[in-house]
This record gives structure tokens, C-alpha cells and sequence, in this order.
């Protein structure tokens, strides 16, 4: 009874962390990109515009959500979920601090260790692709299709670039374990680099630019389509029903942010120093700063970066990354293999 209570507590914490950081996440990005445009950004609700994402989730709240005719009631009402639930799972198996032992007990900063947690990542990311496909086909309008078509494509293609980009991690780490991963990041190159999977720069590269691909961002955002003024996928969802698909937007940013700085830049690993409770606080600190500097990339590729044409963002996924991470994967397997058990003639 005590573990099941641990884990509710952890998974309320998680959820309220998440949706506490969207409505910063959102704000800092407003802010940030207005500045590199030399734009004001919002100003008017509360001090610096800082309760206008709030003002704005309570206008959506309270706003009618309209429903067409001719759309599949249960798929159009469960597709919104059904993108919002994978973001929020993924965030579960991913260690946001060193554990902490009080008494005789050992707690995690983890919802959940799985001994495949690599899998469990991948597998709940795939299940996005289907809360896009339904939002698509059962909004019972042709343009909404056309965006759900374009979106799955686009994430099915950067999906695979990105499942060849941990491969090297996995290998070279020994774990499908996410926890496993940061721990195998602990120690030192040279006795005063930190080892973290960085030195997989490929890997690292390719991963980051199928996660903003995988994200929707910019520059892969080609789900909204100016050209056919409409939204995407989501066009013909309204109210509370579009602000879950934007919610989940942008927990996905902040658990693909997370997710690179598990598998590349050492998770919580950093400087520890200090009485106790400071010892387990800056695992956490770290584990943040970290993750706020990839967000930071993600709102300055989209504040300067132009947007890709659909034919340049297929083939740059399936006739670069993949084939990238393919020779890649080869290359690291040899490395790995004479870093573990020598040069076969020697």
C-alpha cells in the first residue's frame, strides 16, 4: 500500500510540474521570440505579461467547442486525449534527480524505473501519430485530413532517424534502462571531462533534429500550412478540445528536452557539494538548466530559422538522417567493440 501511495504522489507531482512549466514554457517563448524580433510580446496581463498563457487557458476553458456535422464523434473527442496522455506518460520514466535516502528508505526522482524504459519512449511516441491520424480523418473535412497525412508522414520518417540515434546510446551504455543511461554518465574522460554521451555527436545531432521534427516545430512545422489558411489537423477542434493539442505541444517540447539531456548531457550528473539537502537539490538544479538551455534552441531555431518545404523535409529525413545514423550505428559498433575487448589481431 505504502509503494502505491509513493507512486500516486509521484505521478501528481509530475503532472502539476508539467502543466506549471507549460504555462512558463509558453510565456518565456513569447518573450524570447518577440525579442529576437524586435517585438514587445505580451505586456498587459499581470507584471511583464507573465499571466497572459493563464488568461489565456481560462478564455479557452470557458469557450464553446463547436462540433461539425459530419464528424466521428468518439474519434474526434478522443483524439485530443490521446495526444496529451503519451506526452504526459513519457515524462514518467525519466529521472529528474539523484535518489534520496531517508531513514532506511531510498526514493527515486523517477515515476518509474522500467528495465526498457528506451522502448516505453519510443512505443508512446509512436502513439501520437494516431491522435493526429484521428484528428485528421474525423473532423469529416478534407483539409484537416491533408494535415494529418502530412503531420504522420513527417513523424513516422523522423521517428526512425531518431530510433537509429539512441541505438549507439544503448549500446555503448550496456541499458535500455533511462535511469541506467544517467548513471552510466558519472564518471570522467581524463579525470576531468564529464562522460556524458555527448562524445556520440552524431547520434546527439541527428536525435535533436528528429526531435523538433517530431515536435512539430519550427522549422518542421508544416502541419500549419499558411498557404491553406487553416490550422492542420486541428483545425476544426475549438475551446478546450485545441487548447489539449496545445498543451500537448508543448509538454512534448519539454519531454523531448528532457529526454536529450538524459540520453546526451547527463541528466541530473553535475558538481554535488555541500550539507545534504543541497546534495539533493542540485541534481535537480542541473537537471533544469540543462534542460531550459535545449528549450532555449527550440525557441531560437524557430525565432530564425524559415520554414522547410514538405518535398526538402522528406528527403532530408529519409535520404540524410537515416542513412547518417545507419553508418553511423556501424561505425560505433566497431568503436565500441575494440573499446571493450581489444583489436582482434592484438
Amino acid at each position: 500500500m505504502e509503494d502505491f501511495i509513493v507512486a500516486a504522489i509521484k505521478v501528481l507531482i509530475a503532472f502539476a510540474f508539467l502543466f506549471g512549466v507549460v504555462i512558463l514554457l509558453i510565456w518565456v517563448e513569447r518573450r524570447l521570440v518577440a525579442f529576437m524580433q524586435n517585438r514587445l510580446g505580451p505586456t498587459r496581463a499581470g507584471p511583464f505579461g507573465i499571466l497572459q498563457t493563464l488568461a489565456d487557458g481560462i478564455k479557452l476553458m470557458f469557450k464553446e467547442s463547436m462540433t461539425p456535422d459530419r464528424v466521428d464523434v468518439v474519434l474526434y473527442l478522443a483524439a485530443p486525449v490521446m495526444a496529451l496522455l503519451p506526452a504526459l506518460m513519457i515524462f514518467l520514466v525519466i529521472p529528474v534527480g539523484a535518489p534520496i535516502t531517508i531513514g532506511d528508505t531510498t526514493y527515486t526522482l523517477q515515476g518509474t524505473d522500467l528495465n526498457v524504459g528506451i522502448l516505453y519512449i519510443l512505443a508512446l511516441s509512436s502513439m501520437a501519430v494516431y491522435a493526429i491520424t484521428f484528428a485528421g480523418w474525423s473532423s469529416g473535412s478534407k483539409y484537416p485530413l491533408l494535415g494529418s497525412v502530412r503531420a504522420s508522414a513527417q513523424m513516422i520518417s523522423y521517428e526512425a532517424a531518431m530510433g537509429l540515434a539512441i541505438v549507439p546510446v544503448i549500446m555503448y551504455t550496456g541499458t535500455t534502462s533511462v535511469a541506467g543511461i544517467v548513471e552510466a554518465q558519472g564518471g570522467t574522460y581524463f579525470g576531468f571531462l564529464p562522460a556524458w554521451n555527448i562524445v556520440l555527436l552524431p547520434s546527439f545531432v541527428v536525435f535533436l533534429i528528429a526531435a523538433f521534427a517530431e515536435t512539430n516545430r519550427a522549422p518542421f512545422d508544416l502541419v500549419e500550412a499558411e498557404q491553406e489558411i487553416v490550422g492542420g489537423f486541428h483545425t476544426e477542434y475549438s475551446g478546450l478540445r485545441f487548447a489539449l493539442f496545445f498543451l500537448a505541444e508543448y509538454i512534448n517540447m519539454f519531454t523531448m528536452s528532457a529526454l536529450t539531456v538524459t540520453l546526451f548531457l547527463g541528466g541530473w550528473q553535475g558538481p554535488v557539494f555541500g550539507p545534504t539537502f543541497v546534495e539533493y537539490l542540485l541534481p535537480v538544479v542541473w537537471f533544469l538548466l540543462k534542460t531550459a538551455l535545449v528549450l532555449f534552441l527550440f525557441i531560437w531555431v524557430r525565432a530564425t530559422v524559415p520554414r522547410m518545404r514538405y518535398d526538402q523535409l522528406m528527403a532530408f529525413g529519409w535520404k540524410r538522417l537515416i542513412p547518417i545514423s545507419l553508418a553511423w550505428i556501424i561505425l560505433a559498433m566497431v568503436a565500441i567493440g575494440v573499446r571493450r575487448f581489444g583489436l582482434p589481431w592484438a
